[in-house]
């Protein structure tokens, strides 16, 4: 039924419009019920939980220059100009992100909040992660802290959520919790309007309900949504040292500058972009049936009708799923062979919340 519900409204040219902007003043804002035309009430929503998705903050005097060395993209700052900004012209709470190897390639795919509100503040984030390889990222971090002002600390009291419109009128508003409910982080998902919103709670108010219960659906479902948009996350999808970020769809997801200063592993991607051809992406696929209990292994290969390879399957859910293929063999037929060596046919598409120009 969950599923059925997210299909609903997930229709054509929903993902180009524009939900709404990430939460004004207060690091856990009081949102309650009937507070305005700004939200919508709690039953508008569905509420996923992410279990697999872990959190960690980094602050202190250092931890801005620490993070930019590290990530592909520009962090969510405050508004320099002092004063209050319209929510128009609000600054970015949230952006995505990769930490790269020096050899170029995905090693963890991060989502970043800011928490401090201004300037003058003590710099601020939680990092969301891949929950999986929480011991190896946090050794990431604390290899290149060296001497740097900067404190990593686990968060484990927090609770973390995907949250999605029933409908997309309900998209063009932010969520709202139940009895009052205090969020850390409630934003929109910075890498496309189609994912919805992001939302972070203490446990502890989990246990209170303000997340409505009688709106929560399964992880599961919320996979096979991202997985119908062709949005990668968590290293089974972008598996580390081996993902490249421009063919993961990094640029479609804002999660990279080509402005900023340097970073490990930017000269490949840099390089990439200037020369301006990816011959091969992410993609959606949908199964001609779903996947079996045997199973389907991942980066087992994708081939097409005559016996050519065309690229690599990733990961999925029930019929659904993503595959690395050459853009050039999407519109052919192919198949994969399941762990027992059966054939399954698969159906590539592209997304609608793309790029024209890369449809």
């Amino acid at each position: 039924m969950a599923a059925a519900a997210l299909l609903r409204w997930a229709g054509p040219g929903l993902c180009n419009s524009v939900w709404g902007l990430p939460l004004g003043t207060g690091l856990r804002r009081r949102l309650s019920l009937g507070s305005g035309s700004d939200g919508e009430g709690s039953d508008s929503w569905l509420y996923f939980p992410l279990r697999d998705r872990d959190a960690l903050r980094v602050h202190g005097p250092d931890a801005e220059p620490f993070l930019l060395g590290l990530l592909t993209n520009e962090l969510p700052r405050p508004d320099c100009g002092g004063g209050a900004a319209s929510p128009e012209s609000s600054p970015a709470r949230a952006r995505y992100a990769h930490f790269l190897n020096v050899q170029g390639r995905t090693l963890y795919d991060v989502i970043l909040y800011r928490l401090h509100e201004n300037l003058e503040e003590e710099p601020n984030f939680l990092v969301e992660f891949d929950s999986s390889v929480s011991g190896a990222f946090q050794n990431h971090l604390k290899l290149y802290k060296i001497r740097r002002k900067v404190n990593i600390n686990p968060c484990p009291d927090l609770s973390l959520w995907a949250v999605l419109p029933q409908t997309a009128a309900e998209g063009l508003a932010k969520p709202l919790l139940e009895k009052g409910g205090k969020p850390v982080v409630l934003t929109p998902d910075p890498r496309a309007a189609c994912m919805g919103w992001r939302l972070i709670v203490q446990k502890e108010d989990v246990a209170q309900d303000v997340v409505p219960t009688t709106q929560v659906r399964s992880a599961k479902d919320y996979h096979k949504h991202r997985y119908q948009k062709g949005i990668p996350e968590g290293i089974k999808d972008l598996p580390p040292g081996v993902a490249l970020p421009l063919e993961s769809n990094l640029t479609f997801m804002n999660g990279v500058s080509f402005t900023k200063g340097c970073y490990i592993g930017q000269e490949l991607t840099a390089r990439t972009q200037h020369m301006g051809v990816i011959r091969k992406r992410l993609f959606p696929i949908r199964f001609s049936a779903p996947i079996t209990a045997e199973g389907i292994s991942a980066g087992a290969t994708v081939f097409t009708e005559s016996g050519k390879q065309a690229g690599k399957y990733r990961a999925g859910e029930d019929d659904v799923g993503i595959a690395l293929l050459r853009s050039e063999k999407i519109k052919v037929p192919l198949y994969i062979k399941t762990s027992h060596g059966h054939q399954v046919n698969i159906v590539p598409s592209v997304p609608d919340w793309w790029p024209k120009a890369n449809k």
